[in-house]
């Protein structure tokens, strides 16, 4: 059967170098796991190319940034939705990545708020959490920061009324239906659950992100706090 997604796909100039591309109507929210393999796919095919100078992969879309102007969209377009045609669903092999955290306490001061939400026990809401198994989509926000998909529908929580200014890094975090981890100090209007210890970004290190499109990761409980 042939694969009639890039029929939808909808391409919009991002100024003179760059594209961005989406392959499902606007506000459809995170696509299934199986567009955003595609997704993955055609920016690694695209980054090959050697007038382009980097592809941002994101969680319902990818941005294509040329190293020249491009003046015929027409022949861009075509490019970029041959390459999406010819991009597998198939799953990526990233890595998987083990996230070790505390729950609870000062430095998750939002679990018992979150879990009568949900209706549940803290230890409840901390075993959904902690069994599920987590999918990088994009990241973005801030360096290093992944947008997890996979959080159990049941622990899903509307993000604050009010952000707070200072949320610190290593932050483990709830907002609507995603998981998170905060990867740098920064104002957040996510609920903290927990804390771990892991570095998600550091400038240093040969690969500065923790964390990668593709990766799978698992949060392992070290403790829960009163």
């Amino acid at each position: 059967m042939t694969d009639s997604t890039p029929a939808a796909l909808t391409c919009t100039r991002q100024g003179e170098y760059a594209i961005l591309c989406d392959p499902g109507p606007a506000g459809t929210g995170a696509p299934g796991l199986d567009v955003q393999h595609k997704i993955w796919a055609v920016s690694a095919s695209l980054s090959a190319r050697e007038d382009v100078l980097e592809v941002v992969p994101g969680m319902n879309n990818w941005l294509v940034i040329f190293r020249h102007i491009q003046h015929d969209f027409d022949a861009c377009q075509a490019v970029i939705r041959d390459a999406w045609q010819a991009a597998p669903a198939g799953a990526s092999q990233g890595r998987q990545i083990v996230v070790p955290v505390v729950y609870g306490g000062p430095q998750g001061e939002d679990l018992d708020l979150v879990a009568r939400y949900a209706g549940l026990t803290r230890h409840e809401y901390i075993d959904r959490h902690a069994r599920a198994s987590y999918v990088v989509y994009a990241l973005g926000s801030q360096p290093g920061f992944a947008y997890l998909g996979g959080l159990d529908s049941r622990l899903a929580v509307p993000r604050r009324d009010t952000p707070r200014p200072r949320v610190e890094a290593g932050s483990v975090i709830i907002g609507g239906n995603q998981a998170g981890i905060l990867s740098r100090t920064t104002p957040s209007g996510w609920h903290i659950i927990g804390k771990t210890g892991l570095d998600c970004f550091d400038p240093a290190r040969e690969c500065p992100a923790l964390l990668a499109p593709g990766d799978t990761v698992r949060f392992d409980v070290q403790a829960v706090l009163a």
